[in-house]
């Protein structure tokens, strides 16, 4: 997008979210849910549809401009990012990355609209980040038929209770390593044998659903097998290279998220009286609020420089795992000082800082653990040795 029509978008969603959304993130967070006239206003401004292409109705931002944007979102509760946060990324992609020239006419300007919601479906019980246990199968019909029949199910799927279609992985082959014998399916809601089961109730991120998926010999024909017959068993690919943008994207959160958490730390710093003076006088908690400034600028840069790698094709690999890694255990500091700052107040629930604690937590979990970054990161450095 031109440089000027991007920052008018910033402008207008920087404006959305510090004058609309955080007057609301007590309610959303209190209630575990959205406003609808938040959800609509989000589709009118077309961010259900950032990250996908021009040509299906989105806006088509590279990840260098998309990650300058989740900043802006990321300042407010992670439950508005995350109404659609699947469809840009790691489901919208699925079809992006590896979806037929059909699938993608006929889902993504769906997605980008915000028609249709969806859902990434590849953790289980026992495959997380690393997909060598997944359970879940597909088999073609023993009747002759081009269907393919899958059974399984799936844990802590993000928009599974609203998700109008979902991006199944399942194992396809099971005489060879996982990493290529996985497929993935496009599974309508509604489909037989497709149940959703309640939502999960978390430490944090209220108003973002998360739930477990069944598939009990749930059939689906040829037509929903992710890149058609060339996709058999090149879901693993297709899901590290998803996971590898999502990755950015999630570290831009987290900065968006530490800008605030300073906000909030140098405010209350400047007019928190203690014995007459501002507490911020005190060297202890400049001392404090001097690492959170520096740990976000330091995941500011580090989320641009990683972008524009990943942009270039230069780095797709190490510099999303670096990010991610770096922001979202960033984050978790810069929260935790924000806490300390206020004291007790910073305990209370109703108090921004609180519940931004919570929130920041899973950014170190989801969409690979710190752990699996670690290993990323120095595999890609070392080799396999």
């Amino acid at each position: 997008m031109d440089e000027s029509d991007f920052q008018d978008v910033l402008a207008a969603v920087r404006e959305f979210v510090r004058e609309r959304v955080v007057p609301l993130e007590a309610e959303i967070d209190e209630k575990d849910d959205v406003p609808a006239s938040v959800r609509d206003a989000c589709k009118s401004m077309g961010l259900y549809g950032f990250a996908i292409p021009e040509e299906f109705g989105g806006l088509g931002l590279p990840l260098s401009q998309e990650v300058r944007l989740v900043f802006e979102l990321g300042y407010t509760t992670p439950a508005l990012r995350s109404m659609f946060g699947t469809n840009n990324g790691i489901a919208g992609h699925v079809l992006i990355e590896g979806g037929t020239e059909q699938q993608k006419s006929e889902w993504l300007p769906k997605l980008a609209s915000g028609e249709v919601t969806a859902s990434f479906a590849l953790t289980e019980a026992d495959a997380g980040s690393d997909p060598s246990g997944l359970a879940t199968t597909a088999r073609r019909s023993p009747d002759g038929s081009a269907h393919w029949v899958l059974n399984g199910s799936k844990r802590y799927i993000t928009n599974a209770p609203l998700a109008d279609v979902f991006m199944v992985f399942a194992r396809t082959n099971p005489d060879v390593p996982a990493n290529r014998g996985i497929s993935t399916f496009l599974v309508p809601r509604g489909t037989t044998g497709l149940t959703v089961g309640p939502k999960d109730h978390k430490m944090g991120q209220f108003g973002a659903w998360t739930a477990d998926v069944y598939l009990d010999d749930v059939r689906v024909p040829e037509s929903a097998l992710i890149g058609g017959a060339d996709g058999v068993d090149k879901g693993f690919v297709t899901a590290m290279r998803c996971l590898a943008h999502g990755r950015v994207h999630i570290a831009a959160m987290c900065v968006g998220m530490a800008e605030r958490l300073v906000d909030e730390s140098v405010s209350f710093a400047q007019t928190r009286q203690q014995g007459g003076h501002p507490i911020g006088t005190f060297q202890l908690i400049q001392g404090l609020i001097a690492d959170s400034v520096t740990d976000y600028r330091a995941g500011h840069a580090l989320v641009l420089a990683a972008a524009a790698a990943y942009d270039a094709g230069t780095d797709t690999s190490v510099g999303p795992s670096a990010a991610k890694y770096f922001a979202s255990e960033m984050v978790g500091r810069v929260a935790d000082r924000a806490v300390q700052v206020h004291g007790g107040s910073g305990y209370m629930r109703g108090v921004p800082v609180e519940r931004f604690y919570r929130d920041a937590r899973l950014f170190r979990i989801y969409e690979g653990t710190s752990q699996i970054q670690q290993v990323i990161i120095a595999r890609g450095v070392l080799g396999r040795l």
